[in-house]
């Protein structure tokens, strides 16, 4: 242990290392103490696990919940909006994120062969046709654009409802309601309401789909009499939310990194071979996923620290990410990096289901654009970009980008 550090009240939440790193109080909490206490700010004593190992360990632990329906999950931070939380939340049928074997099991089991990794590179040219598609609107364009608005979110999207079979001119209601639902403060009754919305929206599109299957993902799983529509609707609800939001926060959040660090893009303009493990890099490097929950069942030893049984414990894949003892030079951003083994897609039973779509995603997302616009850049000062420290998943609300006529 390198130093003592005091006991968080609330988790750190404030960029103050720069916006592409962990706030610098949790880089000093895995430096001393991996597995350390956390007071949240209802008043329990929980826990902060911020190590690689740790984290690794823990996700692969099933005694650690995953559920939010048998005890009560405390809120890390404030969240005035927000009642405190005094009893367990309800499951929702179908959220299988949020389940445990073996009712995780069952809904999982239904979904792997749709994501096959097979499956996706048969996507790959697919998805590099609707990339170029959105390029070439965005080519049209008078520059200063925002790169969110006009190519981050829409190429997910399109994928995504490809895949499902969702349309895509609903896109402002699953859009506008999935990113409500990742507000960090935001009152019970705009949840609800923006989580209903998507829910009766959801609910007549399965409903349809059971009695008129096409050829794509839903009336695949709408064809499984197993399956109630109340489940149908939150997997479908999962599956949309998942399949946009992530790879769009990426696609952004990874530019303005790449535009940050201009010797990093210029290697990758060089040799665009180096794609896909960049990915797996900016992947590390960011982690927009990077705060998760879990609750100990009993009393569990994890890397020398008991926590105890009902304590809510708070996950850092960033900083795990960053860990030294995992990776050289962690705080580096490097396209030439050997990645693989970040913990971005998680780990365990719960990792990732769509992070081979999300690689080939971004893969063919990052190439196109920096094939498309070699004169990229930034239209305002970085210190001015709006990042997404109020939501769940981290990112940029927008990025402006410019580049020259050249670039048409």
């Amino acid at each position: 242990m390198s130093e003592t550090v005091s006991v968080p009240h609330g988790l750190p939440m404030d960029r103050d290392a720069g916006p592409f790193d962990p706030p610098r109080q949790i880089t000093r909490l895995r430096e001393a103490r991996p597995v350390s206490p956390l007071l949240f700010p209802d008043g329990h004593e929980g826990w902060l696990v911020t190590g690689y190992d740790a984290v690794r360990r823990l996700l692969a632990d099933t005694r650690f919940s995953s559920r939010q329906d048998i005890g009560v999950l405390h809120m890390p931070y404030e969240t005035p909006s927000m009642p405190v939380m005094t009893e367990p939340s309800p499951q929702i049928p179908g959220m299988f994120v949020a389940m445990d074997p073996p009712d995780h099991t069952r809904l999982r089991r239904k979904l792997t062969g749709a994501f096959t990794v097979r499956r996706m590179k048969q996507l790959e040219e697919r998805i590099g046709e609707i990339a170029e598609r959105q390029l070439d609107e965005m080519a049209r364009l008078t520059p200063p654009v925002d790169l969110v608005k006009e190519f981050a979110l829409p190429l997910p999207s399109l994928v995504i409802c490809e895949l499902l079979g969702v349309p895509y001119e609903d896109r402002d209601n699953f859009q506008v309601n999935t990113a409500k639902f990742m507000v960090k403060d935001i009152t019970l009754d705009e949840k609800m309401a923006a989580c209903g919305a998507m829910s009766t929206f959801l609910a007549e599109l399965v409903t349809g789909k059971r009695a008129t299957p096409g050829e794509d993902i839903l009336s695949d799983l709408a064809r499984d009499d197993d399956l109630s529509i109340e489940e149908l609707t939150g997997i479908a609800f999962l599956l949309l939310l998942a399949g946009h939001e992530t790879t769009a926060n990426m696609l952004s959040l990874g530019t303005f990194a790449l535009l940050e660090h201009p010797e990093q893009l210029a290697e990758l303009r060089a040799h665009p071979d180096l794609m896909p493990g960049a990915v797996e890099e900016l992947m590390r490097y960011l982690a927009v996923g990077d705060i998760f929950y879990r609750y100990a069942t009993e009393d569990i030893e994890l890397c020398g620290e008991t926590i105890g049984k009902g304590s809510t414990v708070i996950v850092s894949l960033l900083a795990a990410n960053r860990d030294p003892e995992r990776f050289d030079d962690p705080d580096t951003l490097d396209v030439h990096r050997k990645a693989r083994g970040h913990l971005s897609f998680g780990h365990g039973i719960h990792q990732c289901l769509g992070q081979q779509l999300a690689r080939i995603e971004m893969r063919v997302g990052f190439d196109g654009l920096l094939r498309r616009f070699p004169t990229l850049e930034l239209a305002i000062p970085a210190g001015e970009v709006r990042l997404k420290t109020d939501m769940n998943l981290y990112g940029v609300h927008e990025l402006p980008v410019t580049w020259t006529e050249t670039d048409r």
